[in-house]
């Protein structure tokens, strides 16, 4: 066991008013497994190139070990993967590279075929297995499991309990509650590190936000209540004040001890004054410490168009084809109003072939194909990396309503300093909402959704379910993230 100590860490970029990170202070454990999380733009990525050193920053971190990152930088991909890995970790044995491969279910077979030719998710597999080899070091993994099907997911999940020693960024919650005993926070207002999986700090998060908000409702009440005593004894005081002032007790009164009663009254009741306003200053204060990590969640809504027929797509034996390759082969799927479908399959199976031809687009393929007549379709795609410049011409572009389109990007916890940024500059997870927003922009009949959760943050995901399941818009998608598919899904289709 071993600490890497992070003390008064502050940075941030350059041009930037901002700080990601201010007098931050906390220690890691190298022998957690320990799962990172929090909203998009955070800063989790940068605090990983913290650790590695790639930015200039105030503070000082100190650590026992070396750190490596993944995914790994990958320079000439037609070299055979073999050469790849040797280039990630030149003394690897080939027989630890195989028993790591093992593992992930991958034949060694795929260390002698370009690297390039292989899918996402074995390039994934083969570079954890890389790795994995390098004893002696911190492992910093950054998202594995967007280019992962829902069974490469559990397999890496399970593999990774079986290791020691990383950080892990993931949004996937079923992912990470398979796979970590601590959970790194970034929260709004502070860092925090608590023993358990995502699960255990989801149910603790939320005890202490209702709490929180329990406990701001009634020092609301009680600073309301201490507000109207306070002028009540402050005008008690002031009267009796006066009182004592322009008493004369030889014209109203007997009694030459009637001033110094006088005085003592209006001392007291002065003093109760200030007693109720020391009260509640104090509950001002402690109500100033509430909420400052309640993340904004709040709702989102989508108006579907209503189409004038039951049935919207229907596809009865169809098989699509890339020259000579099948990319799927005998699909028969129904789409009418109010159907959630889920495409599942393993990577390559073709779910994204069947989403391109619904579609439009024009590809190869055999069978009978049936789309409704004027049927509007809002498409999200997986890639992001068309996105660049302004989002004003972004708006404009796509003919969104920008009132609505920034409505929807604040309510998942979208900056407005971000609106001022250039497209290319979004995080990957900001990038994603930016499409999800302009898809619920959009009039349309059909919500077709292609991973769109690649890279959102967990508490965005859930806004995205409690919207789905309240307005119960048509929607067919693929998304590898099976706690998100239990809940949305009324129907699952294998590929």
């Amino acid at each position: 066991m071993a600490l890497i100590n992070i003390t008064n860490l502050t940075f941030a970029y350059e041009g930037s008013y901002d700080n990601i990170f201010e007098n931050t202070s906390f220690q890691i454990d190298t022998d957690w497994k320990l799962g990172f999380t929090g909203r998009n733009g955070r800063g989790k990525t940068t605090f990983l190139n913290l650790l590695m050193g790639k930015f200039i920053y105030s503070g000082k971190i100190s650590s026992p070990c070396e750190f490596e990152y993944f995914p790994f930088e990958i320079s000439d991909e037609s070299l055979n993967t073999i050469f790849i890995v040797e280039k990630i970790y030149p003394y690897c044995q080939k027989w630890e590279l195989e028993r790591e491969l093992s593992l992930l279910e991958i034949e060694s077979e795929i260390l002698y075929r370009p690297f390039n030719t292989l899918s996402n998710g074995e390039r994934t597999k083969v570079m954890l297995a890389a790795l994995f080899l390098k004893e002696n070091s911190f492992l910093l993994i950054d998202e594995p499991t967007n280019h992962l099907d829902a069974h490469g997911r559990e397999l890496v999940s399970k593999y990774l309990k079986g290791k020691k020693g990383y950080i892990l960024v993931s949004h996937d919650r079923a992912f990470l509650d398979g796979c970590i005993d601590h959970i790194l926070s970034i929260n709004k207002a502070d860092i925090e590190i608590q023993q358990g999986n995502f699960s255990s700090w989801l149910l603790n998060k939320e005890r202490q936000d209702n709490f929180e908000l329990a406990q701001n409702e009634k020092l609301k009440k009680e600073i309301k209540r201490l507000e109207k005593t306070a002028k009540e004894k402050a005008l008690w005081s002031d009267k009796a004040e006066k009182r004592k002032i322009g008493f004369n007790p030889k014209k109203t009164e007997k009694s030459i001890g009637r001033r110094p009663y006088e005085a003592a009254k209006s001392a007291k009741m002065m003093s109760r004054s200030k007693a109720i306003q020391r009260r509640h200053e104090a509950a001002l204060e402690d109500k100033g410490k509430l909420l400052k990590n309640i993340e904004s969640s709040e709702a989102l809504n989508v108006s579907q168009l209503e189409y004038h027929h039951r049935r919207l797509i229907a596809l009865k034996g169809v098989s699509i084809f890339y020259g000579d390759k099948a990319a799927c082969e005998n699909i028969n799927l129904t789409i009418e109003k109010g159907d959630r479908i889920a495409l599942c399959g393993k990577n390559g199976s073709g779910k994204s072939s069947i989403i391109k031809l619904i579609c439009g687009e024009a590809l190869q393929y055999s069978g009978s194909f049936e789309k409704g007549s004027g049927l509007s379709v809002s498409y999200i795609s997986q890639d992001t990396s068309y996105l660049r410049g302004a989002i004003s011409e972004f708006i404009s572009e796509n003919h969104v309503d920008e009132t609505l389109f920034k409505a929807i990007l604040r309510k998942m916890d979208f900056p407005r300093s971000q609106f001022d940024k250039n497209l290319q500059d979004f995080s990957a997870g900001q990038k994603k909402k930016v499409l999800i927003a302009k898809s619920l922009c959009e009039k349309s009949h059909l919500l077709i959704w292609d991973e769109p959760l690649n890279y959102v943050d967990i508490i965005s995901r859930m806004q995205i379910e409690n919207l789905l399941i309240k307005y119960m818009p048509t929607i067919l998608f693929v998304e590898h993230d099976n706690a998100f598919c239990d809940k949305i899904a009324t129907q699952k289709v294998f590929l």
